[in-house]
């Protein structure tokens, strides 16, 4: 029997009996003796209800999808969680399981789903991305929708928000940022986020307010930032243009990543934290009471405390829930509380609660399959015992003999969501999608050509042992089938999805899951797909290697480090492979420096629209204190996590390599100007290689000084912008040219007559964008680098970087070097003669010092007007700590010396240098400063403030009406 479901359809299972030769459970947590009714055959073609629960509490008016409403007395103000406005009186209607509160008047109109049938729901399964705790002002838990009150959990890649505890319970509902191979489509859909927006936020459809800082309130789209009601959603055209930021976000259609060993945050290159919940919140594994964040008291008198596992998983990581139940309370009842508190939402007449054994012995045993003998009467009391009702129960499934299963089609062109087919104990893999196909249309197509696939979502245990014949051998699948796994674990939510043999039994399949976990074959679907063979690619990026060697000296340092056959190649033809490369190459050094190993995705430029230049992002999360660190996960999750870069992981070229053929994109570099000037050297370096050798560059400035920041209109420094207003300023910047200059640095006089130039140090080369310093500039420079470098965690706030400044410099005000008496200066070839200074310094930008203007506005006839793409520098001196203080108020200007293209710098002794704010002590020698090839394009702030964050992210959608009834 098979029938197909609508789309949206909600999901449902059969009953079934026990299958032949399976171990029966015996005690059990059941009816008190009464004989309970066996399972039919399950329910008829298509959706259902099922069964009706026994002892459930009576949903309320027009029950929404998979809340279980009960009318509750209000003891303080309480607000609704669909139209967020006050619950005027007493009464209101609450969701046992996850906490959904709502008018009565409201609940006809509730869209939200239940978390308990959530999973059912989700479109395409996609794994979340947790980062380490942290605390999250105003932020509300998504699946118990209770304020996070303490260091709480949050997805990197998108909005989620949770408690610890909570996280084994969150969807597997994540941005869907690549293609991989298996679920791939052209449109792009909305993804929305419920609740968490800001308190003034308005809906698109209504204009009214659907923001809500009292409760998790409205919807709103993680790609292009609309925002709406959750009713008034609906009216929305179902497609995602992207919004306000389309033309910098990196598609998801255009970036492909084929599945592998690796985990999400391996694919995102994020940093990895630690498992969140690992053995609980306590010492003893417990997570909180049911939905709710209580914390546990002492049970009231006639009340009782259960410890509730599910399945043999939990049992083996010690992970339970609380319930407290009242110690008359009956079987039905217990059992319905512990399915509400581990959010369940499967039919409790296919359920049991069966005894734990108290000896860690005997737990070891129960996760084996060993029961004990006892059984809960109606009373609470165990038959022939005097002890009260045990501490610790597992939720069993009881066995079936048939099933109604959902199959989904994997390539999600067809006009139906699922369709549903019976199982019994005699169907395989291969049965089910002979009779599967004629439902979706592609009988004409041969059944050898399509294999059944299961997705497990949210799941935390490694992939299972999958029986290869009937009866099952317990063997695991073979090499080629186990690379086709793809585990994108996240911490503790993974998305697994493996291929079924052909003779897999599925009815035993549900039983291994039930077994494992009762929950999670609520999290567990079916896909018909075609066996495509994919042709296995993973690029690893590997970095840290020594610069300047020839490609045979890199192969041949690689194949060294790793000592095995294609270990040199970057571009992997097995997932395996590449695993156990990735795995060498992390941890290991070469001559003493540790590697850096990558793992990028293709990025599909002929798909990317005409009209789009994506931004790729540069972020030093060292810079600016820990705004670097929130600017990374900001922007990962306002763009495609593909196209944000952690510097410290790699530095740019491995965005430069994955955007390589794109041929126009744009750069935004997070950091100091000493971070920008990497950046643009390595743009100089690669510019052969990219199919856009002159992208434009913008800045936001997370250093001390930020002079190249100023001059651009970037700012003085980052003081907390939103970030969305950021990318809006990118967006409307304007293209401008800035000179780049090599300093050529040659220490070959460095010898003293003895022993001629044994020591001299070989020629080397420096960029410059801003301006290089020599003497009394460069060594204040250098003794603030060193004192960083000291205590690096002290130089997190700009304000205590320049009061360091001010302290060398007042150390320093009575120095005096004679610079003049120490160096000789060429421009154009020419000797110029120095006056009386301490420093000399070349500006190629009308900043310096932290916004000073050291050239000043004083017209002169001997100079040009400086500008920053003219092709000149000017040269400037200063007599002291003194001066540079005058100069910095704004009192004075330096002395100005010469301006030219060509300069020839001869260092007589052993002088500081600093250039772009990185300094150094220079040996005797030469420096030469020229011009670098072409000019770098650069974005300047346009002058116009940008439209506010929120008002116009996406195109208005028609002006449609809020729906019919709508209670606000």
């Amino acid at each position: 029997m098979a029938a197909a479901a609508e789309p949206g359809a909600r999901a449902w299972l059969g009953g079934g009996s026990p299958r032949p030769g399976s171990p029966a459970c015996s005690p059990v947590l059941g009816s008190g003796g009464r004989a309970r009714p066996g399972p039919g055959p399950g329910p008829g073609p298509g959706p259902g209800p099922g069964p009706e629960r026994v002892g459930a509490r009576a949903p309320g008016p027009a029950a929404a999808p998979g809340h279980n409403f009960r009318k509750v007395t209000l003891t303080k103000p309480t607000f609704c969680h669909l139209c967020s406005d006050f619950i005027w009186g007493l009464a209101g209607f609450l969701c046992d399981v996850c906490n959904f509160m709502s008018h009565e008047k409201c609940l006809k109109h509730v869209r939200i789903p239940c978390t308990s049938v959530a999973p059912s729901l989700v479109r395409v399964p996609v794994a979340h991305c947790f980062g380490s705790r942290g605390l999250h002002k105003r932020k509300f838990c998504a699946v118990c929708r209770k304020v996070l009150e303490a260091p709480a959990l949050h997805c990197e890649v998108c909005e989620l928000h949770l408690h610890p505890d909570c996280v084994p319970f969150a969807c597997s509902d994540c941005r869907q940022c690549h293609q991989d191979g298996h679920q791939d489509h052209d449109t792009h859909h909305h993804h929305w986020r419920e609740g968490n927006l800001p308190s003034g936020a308005r809906c698109e459809v209504c204009r009214k307010t659907c923001g809500s800082s009292d409760v998790l309130a409205g919807v709103r789209c993680e790609w292009c930032g609309v925002q709406a009601h959750s009713v008034c959603s609906a009216a929305l055209a179902p497609e995602c243009g992207f919004g306000r930021l389309r033309s910098l976000v990196l598609p998801p259609a255009c970036v492909r990543l084929l599945p592998g060993g690796f985990s999400k945050t391996q694919s995102f290159r994020i940093v990895e934290a630690a498992e969140p919940g690992e053995g609980g919140d306590g010492a003893d594994g417990s997570a909180a009471v049911g939905p709710g964040r209580e914390t546990q008291a002492t049970p009231e008198s006639g009340k009782q405390t259960l410890k509730i596992f599910d399945g043999d998983d939990a049992v083996r990581r010690s992970q339970f829930r609380l319930i407290t139940v009242s110690r008359l309370a009956g079987a039905e009842e217990v059992l319905e509380a512990a399915l509400r508190a581990h959010h369940i939402p499967e039919d409790p007449g296919h359920l049991e609660l069966c005894r734990l054994p108290p000896s860690s012995q005997a737990c070891d045993a129960w996760a084996g399959g060993k029961a004990g003998s006892a059984v809960i009467s109606e009373e609470g009391r165990s038959p022939g015992s005097g002890e009260a009702t045990p501490e610790a129960w597992v939720i069993r499934a009881l066995p079936r003999a048939q099933e109604v299963l959902k199959i989904y089609p994997g390539w999600l062109k067809v006009g139906v969501a699922y369709v549903s087919v019976r199982v019994t104990p005699k169907s395989t893999a291969r049965s089910v999608v002979l009779e599967v196909l004629p439902l979706l249309g592609r009988q004409a197509e041969g059944p050898e050509s399509f294999q059944l696939v299961e997705v497990a979502m949210g799941c935390r245990q490694a992939p299972p042992c999958i029986p290869t014949g009937p009866g099952g051998s317990g063997q695991l699948l073979p090499r080629w089938a186990r690379s086709w796994v793809l585990t994108a674990c996240a911490l503790t939510s993974a998305v697994q999805r493996t291929m079924l043999m052909d003779e897999q039994l599925l009815l035993d399949r549900l039983q291994d899951i039930r077994q494992m976990s009762v929950r999670q074959v609520s999290q567990t679907r079916f896909y018909v797909a075609e066996s495509r063979d994919v042709a296995p690619h993973v690029s690893l990026f590997v970095g840290g290697l020594p610069p300047g060697l020839s490609p045979e000296e890199y192969s041949s340092l690689l194949h060294e480090a790793v000592a095995t056959k294609g270990a040199v190649v970057l571009d992997v033809a097995c997932f395996a492979e590449a695993e156990r490369l990735y795995m060498l190459l992390k941890d290991m050094a070469v001559r003493g420096r540790l590697l850096t190993a990558l793992v990028l995705p293709d990025l599909l430029h002929a798909k990317l629209p005409p009209d789009s230049c994506p931004l790729l992002v540069f972020v030093n999360p060292k810079s600016g204190g820990l705004k670097g660190r929130d600017l990374l996960c900001s922007f990962r999750k306002l763009l495609n996590p593909h196209q944000v870069f952690d510097l410290t992981n790699g530095g740019p070229l491995p965005g430069l390599h994955l955007f390589s053929q794109v041929p126009c994109f744009r750069v935004l570099v997070c950091g100091g100007d000493g971070t920008v000037g990497w950046v643009l050297g390595a743009l100089e370096e690669t510019r052969y290689r990219l199919a856009c050798p002159e992208p434009s560059v913008a800045i936001l400035p997370l250093g001390t000084g930020n002079d190249l920041g100023r001059v651009l209109r970037w700012g003085a420094g980052y003081s907390g912008e939103d970030p969305f207003s950021v990318l809006l300023s990118v967006d409307e910047a304007d293209a401008v040219l800035m000179d780049r200059w090599t300093i050529l640095l040659d220490a070959h006089e460095a010898g003293s007559a003895e022993n001629g130039t044994a020591d001299a140090e070989p020629p080397k080369i420096v960029q410059m964008s801003n301006y290089c310093g020599i003497g009394i500039d460069a060594e204040l420079s250098l003794d603030f680098h060193q004192a960083r470098e000291e205590e690096p965690g002290k130089f997190t706030s700009r304000l205590h970087n320049k009061g360091v400044y001010v302290r060398v410099g007042l150390q320093k005000i009575s120095h005096s070097r004679s610079l003049h008496k120490q160096i000789r200066l060429q421009v154009e070839r020419q000797e110029v003669e120095l006056p009386s200074i301490e420093g000399l310094i070349f500006i190629n930008i009308p900043s310096w010092g932290s916004g000073a203007d050291l050239w000043g506005s004083d017209s002169d006839a001997r100079f040009e007007k400086p500008r920053m793409d003219d092709g000149l520098l000017e040269v400037v001196g200063v007599t002291g700590v003194v001066h540079m203080g005058q100069v910095q108020g704004g009192l004075r200007s330096g002395i100005r010396i010469a301006q030219g293209s060509y300069f020839r710098v001869t260092l007589l002794k052993a002088t500081p240098v600093q250039v772009d704010g990185e300094p150094w002590v220079q040996a005797p020698g030469h420096m030469i400063i020229s011009a670098a090839g072409p000019k770098v394009h650069m974005l300047r702030k346009a002058k116009q403030k940008p439209r506010r964050a929120g008002t116009t992210r996406d195109a208005r959608a028609d002006a449609a009406p809020a729906p019919e009834g709508d209670p606000r």
